[in-house]
């Protein structure tokens, strides 16, 4: 899938300076509401998670009657949906007609669920829903709009530190000159 145009090429928003960072995945949303309504461009905004996990919370046990069940359910609101096809279709059919073809949509519903029940049996026997969270979200902006993303946050540069004081190992990704060399040989 292609990109034209966009300032983050697909896999790199990590390449974006941070602008913001939150724990909370509501909080970053509003930063780039608040960056979007300064009109920074939304093509130059990413909201990427750090820390990502995944989370599968067990909703209950799968059996032949569970999947009876949810198959009934699923059943009768296709059964009511061709149901009302049908009588709308012509206005003379009596309710009769109406009830079988929910009734058999019901039925169609049962049978479906518990053979796709009976098929997957043998994996996984209880039902589940997967979430995806993180430890922290961090809002990012393409470099060409930094100074106005800042602003529109009221989020200041981030500070330089001081040079290390004679004596002292250089810091990391701190410029060292090196010695003037006066001996000439």
């Amino acid at each position: 899938m292609s990109m034209m145009g966009a300032p983050f090429a697909p896999g790199s928003a990590e390449s974006g300076e941070t602008i913001a960072s939150y724990t909370a995945y509501e909080k970053a949303q509003q930063a780039v509401s608040k960056l979007i309504a300064a009109d920074v461009p939304a093509k130059e905004i990413a909201i990427v998670g750090q820390g990502l996990r995944s989370i599968e919370r067990v909703t209950g046990r799968l059996g032949y009657a569970a999947a009876a069940r949810s198959g009934a359910v699923n059943g009768l609101v296709l059964g009511v949906l061709f149901a009302a096809i049908f009588v709308l279709g012509s206005s003379s059919v009596p309710i009769q007609a109406f009830v079988g073809v929910l009734f058999l949509g019901i039925a169609v519903g049962m049978l479906l669920s518990i053979l796709m029940y009976a098929v997957v049996r043998r994996r996984r026997d209880y039902a589940s829903v997967v979430q995806i969270s993180a430890d922290h979200y961090e809002v990012k902006v393409a470099p060409g709009s930094v100074r106005r993303a800042r602003a529109a946050l009221g989020v200041a540069a981030p500070t330089r530190p001081a040079p290390a004081a004679d004596g002292a190992p250089p810091q990391y990704g701190e410029r060292v000159t090196p010695p003037a060399d006066d001996s000439e040989g």
